[in-house]
């Protein structure tokens, strides 16, 4: 597969950061307690599933200091729509045990603090960390990687490894950046049936319509 140029970078980037300059996370939330549930569920699940989950979630446990003393068999009812809602629930609850007992009940908006929570990886945290402070990190989920791979910017078999590849060949704009590429992977670069014809604006710069899976 041919590799991206150091033109067609600059292009695409231009093109991502004009065409989705507002790009926000489809999640729904209004702080950051909610923001880290929202993004800790999306994982192996849509974001429109979840936001269909999250308004009974937050209104039973409205604060933090809720969730750490909530009951489990209870909590597991709210998530059953969600993938993995037993593993996911324990992880909230602890989560929130942890935000209580270690950081005063506020989420703590450092990436090294952030990894320390449950159900907390370094792709949670970076989403949370994007979203709300609009910081300089790069966070690859399926969407992010298969475009990545089509578009010839990565050849990389894992998502930390891409990770670390566009943040070296973008270097600013990473949080606009990744935002631009999870709705563009989510709505026109498709993993079944792009839309490559008929709405893509990088189809200049395609280098494969294959669909990529991180390993």
């Amino acid at each position: 597969m041919k590799k991206a140029t150091k033109n067609d970078i600059a292009s695409i980037k231009h093109h991502f950061l004009e065409r989705y300059a507002n790009a926000v996370t489809e999640l729904t939330y209004q702080n950051p307690y909610e923001l880290v549930i929202a993004v800790a569920l999306s994982a192996q699940c849509t974001d429109k599933r979840v936001n269909l989950i999250t308004p009974a979630l937050f209104k039973r446990y409205p604060r933090v200091h809720d969730l750490a003393v909530a009951d489990l068999n209870e909590l597991k009812i709210l998530l059953q729509t969600c993938s993995f809602f037993n593993n996911k629930a324990l992880n909230l609850i602890a989560m929130a045990q942890r935000v209580v007992e270690v950081y005063g009940g506020e989420i703590p908006l450092e990436e090294k603090s952030l990894i320390t929570l449950a159900g907390v990886g370094q792709k949670t945290a970076h989403v949370v960390l994007i979203e709300y402070l609009q910081a300089n990190l790069m966070a690859v989920d399926t969407h992010v990687f298969r475009v990545s791979h089509r578009l010839g910017l990565s050849d990389d078999l894992t998502p930390s490894a891409t990770e670390a590849t566009l943040v070296k060949k973008f270097k600013g704009d990473l949080h606009q950046l990744h935002q631009a590429m999870v709705l563009f992977g989510r709505y026109i670069c498709t993993a079944k049936n792009p839309k490559c014809d008929t709405e893509c604006f990088l189809q200049p710069y395609c280098k494969t319509k294959e669909s990529f899976k991180p390993r």
